[in-house]
């Protein structure tokens, strides 16, 4: 899925910079028995595609690799920013939609119930959090990274879920669609002061 739109950049014929967030959906991970995603690490294909992924994500001329505090973002971070030389850090609020006391589930299953996450946004349909609540807070956190390295160009890791539902919220897409094509990783440019999705490219293979 490619949305139309400029990438951000200094273009000479503007005469202005433009601002560029890359919004990394995290690689695959080791799905582990008894323990929540929230806690997984990642895989060693996983390790190897975050490595790759770097080199596409080099055009963007980042300046800080920014994760999620979950293990399989933060290491997605880490992977990317030693391939790129650049320095890799954490920050709150950037974790998934809230879904720790739920068991592993059959793909079906969980379908259909993430389905109704991004149906029914005010209800806390699956887990501890509802799909605006995580918005909020996952808009809240973003919006503070982004402050806090002004006119920096950014690579911002984090989760499928809760990028889905940010996409959604700056565009006319529809954000169940985009959580389903965002593979294992994939990415989003966007464009800040307002928000403007860009651009989506997505992988097909499916993850949590």
């Amino acid at each position: 899925m490619a949305v139309g739109g400029r990438c951000q950049r200094f273009t000479q014929m503007e005469g202005m910079y433009m601002r560029q967030i890359v919004l990394v959906k995290h690689a695959a991970p080791v799905v582990v028995p008894g323990k929540s995603a929230d806690r997984w690490p990642l895989s060693a294909a996983g390790r190897e595609s975050a490595k790759a992924l770097a080199g596409e994500l080099k055009m963007f001329g980042a300046t800080q690799v920014i994760s999620s505090i979950e293990p399989k973002a933060s290491e997605t971070g880490q992977l990317i920013a030693a391939e790129l030389a650049l320095a890799a850090q954490m920050h709150e609020g950037l974790h998934e939609h809230e879904r720790r006391t739920v068991p592993h589930l059959r793909t079906s299953d969980f379908l259909s119930l993430m389905a109704q996450v991004f149906k029914r946004r005010d209800e806390v349909v699956l887990g501890e959090e509802s799909a605006n609540a995580a918005l909020l807070r996952f808009r809240s956190a973003l919006e503070a990274t982004c402050a806090g390295h002004p006119e920096e160009n950014l690579i911002i890791v984090t989760h499928g879920t809760v990028i889905a539902l940010f996409l959604a919220s700056i565009s006319q897409e529809d954000g169940y669609r985009i959580w389903r094509e965002m593979g294992l990783p994939s990415y989003a440019v966007v464009e800040t002061s307002p928000w403007r999705m860009l651009q989506v490219v997505a992988r097909t293979a499916q993850g949590r």
